[in-house]
């Protein structure tokens, strides 16, 4: 039997799922891989913190440095979270080559360029699978069997508690404030819930696709990215008249001024495989002049799918560990052009209150074609003090976009813009 080491930094959901599969499905796993994966040590912060998984007596550290240097960790697995001090620990053991998985996200948006740099200095793998849709396999597609594919553009809901609330304000009319708090009751959602329903975990999400599809490192700073959170089931109940979903979507494309990446609702069209995909279930779409479009699916949170992702990753791992070759391609990156959002064209669903009397759209018209914008469709809800304009423009630079929101604001005949959520379709 071929036997490999690992060492755990952190022991939370993930690492004790992933725990509890290595040691109840040993057996099994051998079977099927001729490996006998060992843990021979746990990093935790605190030993005496109560868990509801059994580690094996004797492997719980408190010093993850001296973990990575023990001669009997062949490879590190990552899921501790966040950046500190789990970056400079994923570097400490890339750089003392041992072969790192790790389902971080963050990390790998933050540093991601510099930990691949140093994994292919030391001729060792980081594995990351699981950063992106949990149990969906979509890295290696991406790295891999896409690679020789010239991509035109991936996006998806990859933040499965901003489509279980979205899912139950769609289906049930349920206000956003109750939908959050159900999604907390479920454990779809953390206590503070920002970072899922303001964007930034999905930014974070994206900027990995957006660099992996386009061979070119996008940081999670270039991911513009905005929430939820002022969603309403009102704007629901409009967009499916207009025959639209909404999404919270991670979009990258490759335009004429360079990748382009971002997180935003949008929305889109009832037809399109996204607007079918409920609950926390996660989803990646990818469209390619060669393959057409690819939908990848399934759940995208959770101990046991992602610690499914992480034992595949480790399972390659150890299988070049034990080869003494390269068995998972490495991923490289060339310079290209980032592109700034402002420039990028966009189209616009905007929810005005106006005064209900004669002039008001030809104002709203004139504010839209000074910020040279074009107004696709005007529909009018209501009358009097409670009139209700729902705008669809057609697609223009983003700023532009902007430059006519703002101007909009600024109208006596308008009081308020009640919202305005960008349209995802193929139409201009």
């Amino acid at each position: 039997m071929n036997t490999i080491g690992i060492g755990l930094l952190g022991a939370g959901t993930v690492g004790g799922t992933l725990i509890h599969r290595l040691v109840t499905e040993h057996a099994a796993i051998a079977a099927k891989t001729g490996l006998d994966l060992q843990i021979r040590r746990v990093a935790v912060r605190d030993p005496s913190k109560p868990r509801t998984f059994d580690i094996p007596e004797g492997l719980l550290t408190t010093e993850p440095a001296e973990m990575i240097t023990d001669p009997e960790v062949d490879l590190v697995v990552e899921v501790m979270g966040g950046q500190d001090p789990a970056g400079d620990l994923v570097l400490q053991a890339l750089q003392a080559g041992k072969p790192v998985v790790t389902a971080n996200k963050e990390l790998i948006a933050a540093r991601g360029a510099q930990l691949i740099a140093a994994a292919e200095e030391s001729g060792v793998a980081l594995l990351f699978e699981a950063a992106v849709g949990g149990g969906i396999p979509i890295i290696r597609p991406l790295s891999e069997t896409l690679a020789g594919e010239r991509l035109t553009r991936v996006m998806g809901i990859v933040n499965g508690t901003t489509n279980y609330i979205l899912t139950r304000m769609s289906e049930e009319g349920t206000a956003y404030a109750d939908a959050l708090a159900q999604a907390q009751d479920l454990g779809y959602a953390e206590p503070d819930p920002t970072a899922d329903v303001e964007g930034a975990d999905a930014a974070a999400k994206a900027a990995i696709l957006a660099s992996l599809a386009f061979g070119t490192w996008v940081g999670l700073d270039h991911v513009p990215h905005s929430g939820i959170s002022e969603i309403t089931a009102a704007d629901i109940r409009y967009a499916r008249d207009l025959g639209y979903a909404i999404k919270l979507l991670g979009i990258a494309e490759d335009t004429p001024a360079g990748v382009s990446a971002r997180v935003h609702p949008v929305l889109l069209p009832l037809e399109h495989p996204l607007s079918a995909i409920r609950g926390a279930t996660n989803a990646i779409f990818i469209e390619g002049p060669a393959i057409d479009t690819l939908l990848f699916a399934g759940p995208g949170a959770g101990g046991d799918p992602t610690a499914t992702a992480v034992l595949g990753d480790v399972i390659d791992a150890a299988r070049e560990i034990l080869a003494g070759a390269q068995v998972a391609p490495r991923i490289r990156f060339s310079e290209a052009a980032l592109a700034d959002f402002g420039g990028v064209p966009t189209k616009w669903y905007v929810r005005l209150e106006v005064d209900d009397r004669p002039g008001v759209l030809a104002q709203i018209a004139a504010a839209f074609g000074e910020a040279n914008v074009s107004i696709k469709s005007v529909w009018q809800e209501g009358t009097d003090d409670e009139a209700t304009l729902l705008i669809v423009t057609h697609r223009a630079p983003e700023d532009a976009q902007q430059d006519a929101l703002a101007a909009v604001k600024h109208l006596d005949c308008v009081n308020a813009v009640a919202a305005a959520i960008r349209v995802e379709s193929e139409e201009l």
